[in-house]
């Protein structure tokens, strides 16, 4: 009701999960564009494909970066016009705890943009919902969390919806078997990363409870920590002899680890590769910050449900563009994935489940009352009962549905 009668609220709230839905997509889908983008470059020097999966992870943590720059605005623009500032909590931490998760970030973000260089972009987030799996184990043994058995049946669901998904890249993709090969690799070094990414996400539950530290600037602390990190580290891997494979052939004159003075070469002879790059920092700033907006103005539930719808936009353009070819058991996959998700967070399957076993408890109760009414003869009980229900007919409609459901709900739902 309440955003049917504040109709600015109803679109603000439209145009925020339409930003987050769109950024969300346009990160991937730009990630993965420039894995397939050729140019001129410093090592190897004949027109190559830009493998470049570290600098892409640093690209990624500028974007997250953005959002400290994002809270300070916001923060100091309120403490200025001295406005309410409950929202920002205490602020008494130490910016160095944030260098924790921010190592884990960039472990499983490295290690997932080189499994994006191997396999398809559909997949690459569809498997990302593995990290339900490990976040819930991790939250179990490090925050004391009790998993309920819908938290167990989803992550059931999750299991069958990867394996549908990973047989899916290999035998439907009308590949070689060495690119098979990378496929299923790149699709489990995805996997790998989820559960780096779980314990990130559990690190970051208990720093963000015990500071009450606002999200918008944890994401940004992260950035700092993961971004400057990651540039010191891209020197030694310069140096390094060692180039991860590849399913294309790649000329190098000097193996390097990561050549970032040929990403950069790269990005100066294609416009199209520096558009995507560009286009990788601005929808991951972007999406974070609406991703957070959603969580705060409506609920983590709804986050949750958008970042799935965005898997389905991520499939189509990659089917229409041609990116890849249609695979029967990925559409497959990923529904069971998004219904894993949806047992797992407790959205629409499980309140849908509750209603209707609500419903039917009403449809025996009234039943029974009514065959119990005709088997009642002494007079003291019909009067104690007549004086029950007139008391019950006092009460306002709300009360006695909120009574009606908590005795049933106590009786068929208690966990």
């Amino acid at each position: 009701m309440g955003l049917i009668n504040n109709p600015g609220m109803l679109v603000f709230h439209i145009a925020i999960a339409i930003l987050m839905i769109g950024t969300g997509t346009i990160n991937t889908l730009a990630a993965k564009w420039a894995d397939m983008l050729r140019a001129m470059g410093y090592n190897p020097r004949p027109e190559h494909i830009f493998d470049h999966p570290y600098f892409q992870a640093a690209e990624m943590f500028l974007g997250e970066m953005m959002c400290i720059f994002a809270f300070k605005a916001i923060f100091y623009y309120k403490k200025c016009r001295n406005l309410d500032m409950k929202d920002f909590g205490p602020q008494k931490f130490i910016p160095f705890v944030w260098a924790i998760p921010a190592m884990c970030d960039l472990l499983g973000t490295s290690t997932m943009y080189v499994g994006l260089t191997w396999t398809f972009a559909a997949s690459f987030q569809m498997l990302r919902g593995s990290v339900i799996i490990f976040t819930g184990l991790l939250s179990v043994a490090f925050l004391g969390t009790r998993l309920k058995i819908h938290h167990w049946t989803g992550m059931v669901f999750v299991i069958i919806g990867l394996v549908l998904v990973g047989v899916g890249d290999v035998l439907f993709s009308n590949q070689d078997e060495a690119a098979s090969r990378y496929t299923l690799a790149g699709d489990l070094l995805i996997v790998l990363a989820q559960v780096i990414t779980a314990v990130q996400m559990t690190v970051e539950e208990k720093l963000i409870k015990k500071y009450k530290v606002p999200a918008l600037q944890a994401v940004g602390w992260e950035g700092v920590f993961g971004f400057f990190t990651l540039a010191i580290a891209l020197i030694p891997m310069y140096f390094i002899p060692w180039h991860l494979p590849h399913p294309e052939e790649v000329w190098q004159e000097t193996t390097r680890f990561e050549d970032t003075l040929d990403a950069f070469v790269m990005l100066g002879n294609n416009w199209k590769l520096l558009f995507a790059s560009i286009g990788t920092v601005i929808s991951i700033a972007f999406f974070n910050f609406a991703g957070l907006t959603v969580t705060s103005t409506m609920n983590a539930t709804t986050r949750m449900v958008l970042d799935s719808v965005r898997t389905i936009f991520i499939w189509v353009f990659s089917l229409a563009i041609g990116w890849q070819v249609f695979q029967p058991l990925q559409p497959v996959g990923y529904f069971v994935l998004f219904i894993g998700t949806c047992i797992y967070y407790d959205i629409i399957i499980m309140p849908a489940f509750r209603y209707f076993r609500l419903k039917l408890c009403y449809s025996h109760s009234s039943d029974y009352q009514s065959l119990s009414s005709g088997d009642v003869h002494d007079g003291s009980d019909v009067s104690s009962l007549e004086e029950e229900d007139e008391e019950d007919e006092k009460k306002p409609l709300s009360v006695k549905k909120s009574v009606q459901y908590s005795t049933i709900t106590s009786t068929y739902f208690n966990e």
